[in-house]
């Protein structure tokens, strides 16, 4: 039996504490074995053997970075300030585990005798809230950048704050179509409603915007730019030694990515619910069963994130905002009023003229904006305009019309 608002707030203080300590050692050591599973899981797509030393199969490699990391000088360039300094990689760690704590595992259970929901704490607006403390976590990366008074540092924690608002518009503007159809915003009860289809099928455009402003919002590869070693030595994190500070820094990241898997499960994969065919079984979805589902999902779903880190190469920083706000944020809008429309239309048979009427100016705005004359012509002209200057020097113009060295300069040594 799926829990709702009302059951929350009731459970005894022990109760609390037990699955307050589960949640934590469930992170906790999740990033631990996450971080030995992606290397070997990548290791396994690029032929190669990956951690195989500490442990068997490796899985004790990421103990002994720790223990490295625990052990090792701790340094501070001189020129940092030292409260933001150390208080950054804590901000960037703690929003990960409040926010999973709105995270449902799985529906009532008996515990100790009492019957308890599978989740710490819901609230009316436990969307908002795990909005609010993604939004929160990056306040880490820009004081890690700034504090560490480096260009490089500086120019990360700048990328980050930008990346992140664009990425968040989008990904807050990707969660209506679903609180729309659910009619609430508890995390509980979005869970409750996807019966019997998951919202990433029914609303499978929202899905995939999602999917994508979550490497955004977590700065995975291919959207890991606030890092850019290429071109920042190691961006926000470039005055960070191998200490603990940098573990802190790394355990944050991956929280974050654990965060946005289970937000992925919960909100369009059916959370705890089970999968078709497994769903035929009439006591599929009771007990402690839906729990191994959750976990199933949550596992497959940060394989995907690892595959994706091993297939794709980062982009540039231009193609990355424009995605974002030339790309995410207008499908979303019209998405969100076909939506609108059609829920609309189910409820209230007399605004259906309305509701077309709607969609059919959007759907020509869409059209006009995209086949823009002037702006095409504008667009042409600035091409010409650089084949014409490229051409004036001999080259011609590489990498989409972005200038390049020429791979072929001359090595000149002493003066």
């Amino acid at each position: 039996m799926g829990a709702t608002l009302a059951d929350f707030g009731r459970d005894p203080l022990g109760i609390t504490l037990v699955k307050a300590v589960f949640l934590f050692l469930f992170l906790s050591l999740g990033v631990v074995f996450g971080v030995w599973f992606e290397r070997k899981l990548i290791s396994r797509m690029q032929n190669r053997i990956g951690p195989n030393r500490a442990g068997p199969f490796g899985i004790l490699q990421s103990v002994a970075d720790a223990i490295k990391m625990g052990l090792k000088e701790d340094l501070f360039p001189n020129t940092v300030d030292k409260v933001l300094y150390l208080l950054a990689p804590v901000i960037m760690v703690v929003p990960a585990f409040v926010a999973f704590s709105i995270v449902p595992f799985g529906p009532k259970v008996w515990m100790f005798g009492h019957q308890t929901p599978l989740q710490l704490v819901d609230l009316p607006v436990a969307v908002l809230f795990m909005l609010a403390m993604g939004a929160i976590s990056v306040y880490g990366v820009v004081l890690a950048g700034w504090s560490s008074r480096s260009p490089y540092a500086l120019l990360g924690g700048l990328r980050s704050a930008a990346q992140v608002v664009s990425y968040e518009i989008a990904m807050g503007l990707s969660f209506v179509a679903v609180c729309i159809f659910a009619g609430t915003l508890s995390t509980s009860e979005i869970v409750n409603a996807q019966t019997p289809l998951w919202y990433g099928i029914m609303l499978l455009p929202s899905f995939l915007v999602y999917v994508v402003c979550m490497f955004g919002e977590a700065a995975r590869i291919p959207f890991d730019l606030p890092e850019g070693e290429g071109e920042l030595v190691g961006g926000f994190q470039t005055e960070y030694s191998s200490s603990l500070k940098f573990a802190l820094i790394m355990m944050g990241e991956y929280l974050h990515t654990f965060t946005a898997s289970g937000i992925a499960v919960t909100l369009f994969m059916g959370g705890w619910r089970a999968p078709f065919p497994i769903s035929l079984w009439a006591g599929a979805n009771e007990g402690w069963w839906p729990m191994l589902w959750f976990f199933i999902k949550f596992v497959l779903t940060f394989c995907f994130i690892i595959w994706v880190r091993a297939s794709l190469p980062r982009v540039r920083y231009d193609q990355l905002m424009s995605l974002g706000w030339k790309v995410l944020i207008p499908v979303n809008l019209g998405w969100i009023l076909l939506v609108a429309a059609v829920r609309t239309i189910t409820q209230s048979p007399g605004v259906v003229s309305i509701a077309l009427g709607v969609v059919i100016a959007v759907g020509v705005l869409a059209i006009w904006m995209r086949f823009d004359t002037a702006g095409l012509r504008r667009r042409e002209a600035r091409k010409a305009q650089a084949d014409a200057e490229f051409e004036e020097l001999g080259e011609e113009p590489t990498a989409g019309g972005f200038p390049v060295p020429p791979l072929d300069l001359p090595h000149y040594h002493g003066r």
